[in-house]
């Protein structure tokens, strides 16, 4: 039988001990560390289209991102968002030294070394941006559709807020990393179209999304409201 769900606002979600908010925020971290780390270096082609492979698995973390907001509210998936910035800045600082650090004689490593993990300072920074940016922008459009919405159409504030923080995302990431490198006319082209790529991912994710949603939400026994909620990126941190 499904335990009947208490209605919390943002600040008593924020203060409330959570049982698997932790392994929930470790897994954001781990994806997005991951979809970076392995995904972004590669070009694929299936169908006669190439595009970046880690394409495929990066829209995961922007599903847990709505999972985490929608299950424990905009206050605890800051936390994330943040947890998440500090670890890709951390994975771009270490994979700057040790790039940088002379290779030991008879090692013939290294330029395939550096071409998986030297990436240019303006793809680093863009890359960093444009999440931060776009999780933000995901997570506001989605508790505040909660909110405007009373908590029914899940499927309208997933893809509405994938929609608005995929769109901030690529609006970032592909003039900061390539404007100047590519035509003008490439980097319109390739992010409108990763942009169609990642709400489609989302749409087709959709019924994954409303049972893990609906798992976790069973779980905790809550459903959190952001009434009341600082919806600044900068508020003070206020989740347990």
């Amino acid at each position: 039988m499904t335990n009947p769900l208490s209605r919390l606002d943002g600040q008593a979600g924020a203060r409330r001990h959570f049982r698997y908010f932790d392994y929930l925020m470790a897994a954001f971290v781990a994806i997005l560390l991951l979809s970076n780390l392995i995904g972004a270096s590669k070009l694929a082609t299936l169908g006669g289209y190439t595009f970046g492979a880690g394409i495929l698995f990066f829209p995961l973390s922007y599903v847990l991102g709505d999972v985490l907001t929608e299950v424990y509210g905009y206050a605890n998936a800051r936390r994330c968002v943040w947890a998440g910035f500090a670890a890709l800045i951390f994975m771009a600082f270490m994979s700057t030294i040790v790039v940088a650090m002379p290779p030991a004689d008879g090692w013939g490593g290294q330029a395939a070394y550096e071409s998986v993990f030297g990436s240019t300072w303006r793809i680093v920074a863009a890359s960093v941006l444009a999440f931060w940016a776009g999780e933000f922008v995901n997570s506001f459009v989605l508790a505040r559709m909660k909110i405007l919405t009373g908590g029914k159409h899940l499927w309208s504030r997933t893809i509405g807020s994938t929609v608005f923080g995929q769109a901030v995302d690529s609006a970032i990431f592909y003039p900061v990393a390539f404007l100047g490198t590519w035509s003008n006319e490439q980097v319109l082209t390739v992010m409108v179209t990763n942009w169609l790529l990642k709400v489609t991912w989302e749409v087709v994710l959709t019924p994954v999304t409303y049972a893990v949603v609906g798992w976790f939400k069973s779980r905790e026994g809550v459903d959190v409201f952001d009434e009341g909620t600082d919806f600044s990126p900068f508020a003070k941190a206020d989740a347990v």
